[in-house]
């Protein structure tokens, strides 16, 4: 029987449902989602009626006070006349809200003094500048991330989650093909969620945290389209689901009272930017391009009820890539007709994406509000270039995405409701650029030619390519927020949740045959094969799932006194995947297993009944609870000094993309054929003769076994669990004058992260032969009638401490200057290879042990600042220094054969891992005719500091060090760099 280590949670489907119902049936005021709201609280006179106006679009609030204190929640960013009429006496005054805000102004009294004043202009006309109130008595480890910064601030991309490495602990990611990704602390990109208008952005299928953000030089929202955002690394409240690292909090623009456009060009291109190390080596530098557009507009429908806002965005981009041979050769190594093709080793991958967003808002009176918005994005792309990739072995790859969200609001009293009805369809899909036969050029010079296992250390690739997928989700939402404030000192907040989403995933790997040739043999005869066979009667390749997801959660923030304030939370998350819930072993595959005296052995470390499933023996995992503590203490009750911290545990996903890999790889295998004399004994085994009626696909079909005998099995462990990161910080805030501070001390752990495991095992059940800790693996050592075994379970884990800096002087028009900065300290660590999901020199993850985690830096420093210049002109400027993050390298060093070859973990040589200093200057004209002109100047790199992004990351063959390792072999973009942009707003 198999034992559960973990208390499971039976929810009463009832319970669910009354939860929800009563939802829906109570009234609440009209509110923007519960994490994109902000709230103004405060004390005011005990008779007092405070009004609240957003001077743009007229939505008006209005609370009576109860016990000499007000609360009015659910306020969308923006500015915000206050009138208080107290004994028939009125005061007014302005100020301006942030994305999900909670401000403090006291009524009764001046403004606050961390408040920067001296901005606010008359309050009887519609556009009013108003100060921004400054949030310092939250538990939240927040940064403020604010239009004025994404218009001004130097930028290369439009993607709006580049400004969220202003926040400390968090890095915007550029590889080198272009593609981005955010990750905070030591846990990786797949950990963040964005919530755009209080809706999650997240991929449950493929990497990178948000939808469509895999592996894309594309940008996941039109930056026009958003109007300012949050990021919060830590104690973010229980609201918040799906994530583990930071939280991004967006809310997207609105269109106002006055009708408003803006026009945008900006380009940069081949002779606009210094060419890159390689490039001047080889003496040519690769054609290259960027070049981005677009539109938006938006204004009234019915003045003081409804508006409208689009929004359009295109950005077209040629790449420069760089062919690196494998393996340390040159190109006057390689074939004469690979050198044909390679020609200067230049190329260029081009991209385009276009982004459309629309939105409409409709008030009925102060208690009905209606929301409409939806996004697409369409991208095609050229990926897999350069490298050993040669054009031809090059991939397509398409990344389209809709997303919907019907908002319906109401208010009654001190409720606050939001509901939201959302659908999302998203779809990735690589194809290969060509078709036919790959050619993949090798190197198998070591050693003994019966192994045939060194085929597979490429040094050229071309041909066709072996790349198709096709991954996405799709599926309706519903979720409600509510919020009631008549408790006095006390904020409640509830929500539920509810989604079905249809998530897929097809892979045909390799889809072209792939033949490999010795570069030190013969180059019409190939050495091997490689082919992927669906199985008959099983699939193509492909597995879908229609997921359920459940949460709920509840959250009461409580004013305990004028300094003290205590937020308690907790929620509960559920998933149900019939793909893997429902899944049942091959028959064959479970007797194999079961028979195996190598894997079926004490010895072994792996207990097959816990991998082997019947189709109900599975439990989603049930145990989700998320309590989430915070506090923060006004030292003297004037928001100068606050001391803040919290613990919580939040829960993630694991990807389908992982899960998948037990139904698809049983249906569509991976074949592999040597051919003599690259291996002894044609017939037996996987070594055949050659015959060149190979080269047809049909024949090459043939070798195959329609059964699916003898490929590689993936099995999942029938308790897979939910990973999650435990959080605890202390920090405190002070706001000095116009200068805030905030330091922290923080620190992260997460569990349960998910990992495949080699299976294999000797035949006395052993991972390595005895005596030996690492080598040589048992690969090939599969079970009878199958070839490997990878197995798929929990494990993973990361722990990083912090500390966590941030000095900030916030910009305002009256000063004409503000300045930034964010230091990170981590000492970060991992019992992981190399970041990857698969970890296969070891038979378990505990037998790693604890390094440094990979890719994060010890320090990180960001530094930017705005600087209103004479002439009306705006200069900006921005900086990132990091020291050297840890990187693992192949080892086969120490290895009798390239076939047990391991990772090892090295950091490059120089004391600066990454640096660049850009910056931006914009001037605009008033034309007289309503059209203002805008003309600016980017410089990227300033300084044309060299980063270099990969590096030959191996020590070297069996007993044949590699001079080159640790040598450079590539660098990010942008080298110095001129961008031109133009627009027109009116």
């Amino acid at each position: 029987m198999k034992q559960r280590n973990r208390t499971m949670f039976r929810p009463n489907r009832k319970l669910l449902s009354c939860a929800l119902a009563s939802c829906l049936a109570m009234a609440a005021p009209h509110v923007m989602a519960q994490s994109t709201s902000a709230t103004l609280r405060g004390a005011v006179t005990a008779d007092s009626t405070v009004t609240v106006t957003n001077v743009d679009t007229g939505l008006t609030r209005t609370t009576k006070a109860a016990n000499g204190n007000y609360n009015i929640g659910g306020l969308p960013p923006g500015t915000y006349r206050i009138e208080v009429n107290s004994g028939g006496q009125t005061s007014s005054r302005a100020v301006t809200l942030a994305v999900g805000q909670t401000a403090t102004l006291n009524l009764q009294d001046a403004p606050p003094v961390s408040a920067p004043t001296g901005d606010a202009t008359t309050l009887d006309t519609v556009r009013v500048t108003a100060p921004l109130l400054v949030e310092t008595k939250t538990s939240e480890l927040a940064t403020y991330v604010t239009q004025k910064q994404i218009d001004a601030l130097p930028q290369g991309n439009r993607n709006f989650l580049a400004f969220a490495e202003l926040a400390p602990g968090v890095q915007f990611q550029t590889g080198t093909d272009g593609s981005t990704k955010l990750r905070a602390g030591a846990q990786s990109a797949n950990g963040i969620n964005v919530y755009i208008d209080g809706v999650g952005q997240k991929n449950y299928v493929l990497q990178g945290g948000v939808s469509g953000q895999d592996s894309t030089r594309g940008n996941p929202f039109p930056q026009s389209a958003i109007g300012e955002y949050k990021v919060i690394t830590q104690n973010y409240k229980a609201e918040f689901d799906q994530v583990s690292s930071a939280a991004i909090v967006a809310t997207t623009r609105s269109g106002t009272n006055e009708f408003e456009g803006n026009f945008f060009w900006d380009r940069t291109s081949t002779d606009w930017r210094k060419a890159t190390e390689f490039e001047e080596r080889s003496g040519s530098k690769a054609e290259s391009k960027d070049e981005q557009y677009g539109v938006s507009f938006g204004g009234p429908i019915i003045r003081d009820t409804a508006h409208f806002f689009v929004a359009y965005e295109a950005k077209e981009i040629s790449s420069p890539r760089t062919i690196i041979p494998g393996r340390g050769y040159t190109y006057d190594e390689l074939p004469a007709a690979i050198q044909e093709q390679i020609g200067s080793g230049l190329f260029s991958a081009p991209f385009k994406e276009d982004l459309y967003f629309g939105k409409i808002d409709w008030l009925f009176g102060e208690n009905h509000y209606f929301e409409l918005t939806a996004k697409y994005r369409e991208e095609a792309e050229v990926t897999s270039l350069g490298d050993q990739n040669l054009p031809s072995y090059a991939t397509d790859k398409v990344n389209d995405e809709t997303r919907v969200d019907l908002r319906y609001q109401l208010t009654s009293g001190n409720w606050l409701n939001d509901a939201h009805l959302t659908y999302e369809d998203t779809s990735w899909g690589p194809r290969p650029r060509t078709s036919g036969l790959g050619y993949i050029l090798s190197d198998i010079t070591d050693t003994d030619p019966s192994d045939g296992v060194n085929w597979r250390d490429s040094i050229i690739r071309t041909g066709a390519g072996p790349d198709y997928q096709n991954k996405g989700q799709e599926g309706y939402g519903f979720q409600n927020d509510l919020t009631f404030t008549g408790w006095t000192g006390h904020t409640l907040k509830m929500g539920v949740k509810y989604k079905r989403v249809e998530v897929s995933a097809q892979e045909q790997s390799p889809y072209n045959p792939a033949f490999y040739y010795d570069i030190n043999g013969s180059l019409t005869q190939p050495i091997h094969v490689v082919f992927g066979s669906p199985v008959a009667g099983v699939g193509d390749g492909s597995a879908k799932s229609r997921n359920n997801q459940f949460g709920i959660y509840l959250q009461d923030d409580w004013e305990v006194n004028d300094k003290l304030i205590l937020n308690f939370g907790v929620r509960w998350d559920y998933e149900e995947s019939p793909t893997y819930l429902d899944y049942v072993t091959p028959a064959d595959v479970a007797a194999s297993l079961r028979s195996s005296t190598a894997i079926n052995n004490p010895n072994s470390g792996v207990n097959v009944e816990e991998y082997i499933s019947n189709g109900s023996d599975r439990k989603a995992d049930k145990n989700n609870w998320a309590p989430r503590l915070g506090f923060s203490y006004d030292l003297n009750a004037d928001q100068r000094h606050v001391i803040y911290g919290g613990a919580g545990r939040s829960y993630d996903r694991n990807l389908f993309d992982w899960l998948q890999l037990e139904v698809t790889k049983a249906s569509y295998t991976t074949v592999d054929f040597a051919f003599a004399p690259s291996c002894t004994t044609p017939g037996v085994g996987n070594c055949l003769a050659w015959n060149p009626a190979y080269f047809d696909p049909a024949v090459l079909a043939t070798l195959a076994s329609t059964s699916g005998t003898g490929r590689e099995v993936f099995m999942l462990n029938d308790e897979v669990r939910t990973p999650y990161s435990d959080q605890f910080s202390i920090g405190m805030r002070n706001a000095l004058g116009s200068w805030h501070t905030d330091v922290t001390l923080s620190r992260v752990v997460s569990k349960d992260g998910f990992a495949f495991l080699l299976g294999n095992r000797r035949p006395d059940g052993s991972f390595f032969p005895p005596g030996s800790t690492w080598d040589p693996k048992p690969w090939g050592q599969g079970f009878p009638g199958f070839g490997n075994l990878i197995l798929g379970t929990n494990g993973i884990e990361t722990r990083a401490n912090s500390l966590l800096l941030k000095v900030e002087k916030p910009y305002t028009a009256s000063s004409g200057w503000g300045v930034t900065f964010a230091y990170t300290y981590t000492d970060a660590e991992e019992n992981r290879q190399s970041g990857e999901v698969f970890s296969l020199d070891k038979p378990t993850i505990a037998d790693y042990g604890w390094k440094k985690a990979g890719g994060v830096a010890d320090h990180r420093l960001v530094a930017s600042g705005i600087y209103d210049a004479p002439w009306g002109i705006t200069l900006s400027g921005k900086l990132i220094l990091a020291s050297q993050a840890p990187r693992y390298a192949t080892n086969c060093l120490d290895a009798p054969d390239f076939n047990n070859c391991f990772f090892d973990q090295y950091e490059p040589d120089g004391t600066l891992g990454f640096k660049q200093f850009d910056l931006a200057a914009s001037k605009e004209w008033d034309t007289g005719s309503d059209i203002k002109l805008r003309v600016r100047a980017d410089v990227l790199n300033v300084f044309n500091w060299v980063n270099y992004a990969g590096y030959d990351d191996w020590f070297g063959g069996p007993g044949s060090p590699n001079a080159n390792f640790g040598t450079p072999n590539s660098q990010f973009l942008p080298t110095r760099t001129f961008k031109l942009s133009f627009g027109l707003s009116w």
